[in-house]
């Protein structure tokens, strides 16, 4: 393999995890597995410079692409069982100083080492570690010691991610989903701090609003409304897909339609209304077992009353999926400033999403997000539209 490949690092420790497990410290195999597993980093760093990891349960996110060969490796989820979200190396990482981290850890699985994870006089070093944060708040360090140097998770990859999926798929019309499915992880973690939801919503200080916005909030208000519905992560993360996917037809929009401040034409408005066959088409064209996602892209306008778009030939229920996220869709619509309005405030975008129930939303899924909206912790944070690559005007 070469020395770009993560997997035999994150392999090689394990692999120091289960010796230190045999043997006491200083023993020949011990120290040799320490040995081999700090040359396979070093390797690794000898490419990229910085090193960044993301655990999910069962899941592993080296910067944006997700490890499949590491699927339900077990160390990713009993990392992240003991705060380690996030793990950054940073050259130069010296022996000793892993040697330290790895012993910590090991210390901390079995239960017998506390916050903070290693003694104040070893910072700083080039490891970093600790839980996601979402508004610049500091996380553990490997040092014990809160820095401005520590993770952050403030969308801001999140965000370019989706701006660099939408790009992509309006260049070659090929849908990137590894780095689709990396997003929708990465928002997931996000979601969950210390043992709570916290649903981070971005919003704009001024002017239109973003598809790239968008789409993450939707993304974000789906996996919430799932989870509180009790689907397995599995399920809710493939919600999440569908939604962070649900507008992707808008790249197919020319941007002077996508950005008009004042109503649309007739024209404009076949226009506009053709994004979700493009979506559809876009998702379906290359990706065959992406039926959920193509379906929602295709439903999320149709109203339960069959008004909207577009139009059935024959008459007929849309997807569960589709009705979920058509409500966490307009929910997030109503939030947002738009040229022709201010955002509306939180409650009264619920009010006008329950007036819409049993008219144009599934009422069953109204209720439960009315109550999820209201008992959730919802963080918004505005974003600088500098940030945003790629904008479009929800229809």
């Amino acid at each position: 393999m070469s020395s770009h490949d993560p997997v035999p690092f994150l392999t090689s420790l394990g692999q120091v995890m289960s010796t230190m497990g045999l043997y006491n410290e200083g023993h020949p195999a011990r120290e040799r597995a320490l040995h081999q597993s700090h040359d396979s980093l070093l390797l690794l760093l000898e490419v990229d410079a910085e090193c960044r990891f993301s655990f999910l349960t069962g899941e592993v996110v080296f910067g944006n692409r997700v490890l499949r060969e590491l699927k339900d490796w077990e160390w990713s989820g009993r990392l992240a069982g003991i705060g380690i979200e996030r793990l950054e190396f940073i050259p130069p990482v010296t022996f000793g100083d892993f040697d330290r981290f790895v012993s910590t850890v090991y210390d901390r699985l079995r239960g017998e080492a506390e916050s903070p994870l290693l003694a104040p006089k070893h910072s700083p070093t080039g490891i970093r570690y600790g839980r996601v944060s979402i508004s610049g708040e500091s996380t553990e360090q490997a040092g014990g010691q809160k820095a401005a140097t520590t993770v952050q998770f403030a969308l801001d990859e999140e965000l370019s991610g989706i701006g660099w999926i939408h790009e992509q798929v309006q260049l070659t019309e090929d849908l990137p989903l590894v780095e689709t499915e990396t997003v929708v992880r990465s928002l997931a973690l996000a979601m969950h701090q210390e043992g709570q939801v916290v649903l981070p919503l971005l919003e704009l200080k001024k002017f239109d609003q973003y598809t790239t916005t968008h789409v993450s909030n939707v993304a974000v208000l789906t996996m919430g409304l799932a989870e509180y519905l009790g689907y397995a992560p599995r399920e809710v993360r493939a919600l999440g897909v569908a939604a962070l996917l649900h507008d992707i037809g808008k790249v197919k929009v020319p941007t002077e339609i996508l950005l008009k401040p004042g109503k649309y034409t007739p024209e404009e408005r076949r226009v506009i209304e053709s994004h979700p066959t493009e979506g559809a088409r876009l998702i379906m064209q290359r990706h065959r077992n992406m039926e959920l996602a193509a379906t929602v892209a295709y439903e999320h306008h149709i109203n339960l009353d069959g008004s909207g778009y577009p139009r059935y030939v024959y008459p007929r229920d849309a997807h569960f999926a589709s009705k979920l996220v058509h409500v966490c869709d307009i929910y997030d619509a109503l939030c947002a400033k738009r040229p022709y309005r201010d955002a509306f405030p939180a409650e009264e975008a619920l009010r006008i999403v329950e007036d819409a129930s049993g008219r144009h939303l599934d009422p069953d899924l109204v209720n439960a997000f009315g109550t999820m909206a209201r008992q959730a912790k919802m963080k918004r944070m505005a974003i600088d539209e500098a940030k945003v690559e790629v904008s479009a005007r929800s229809a």
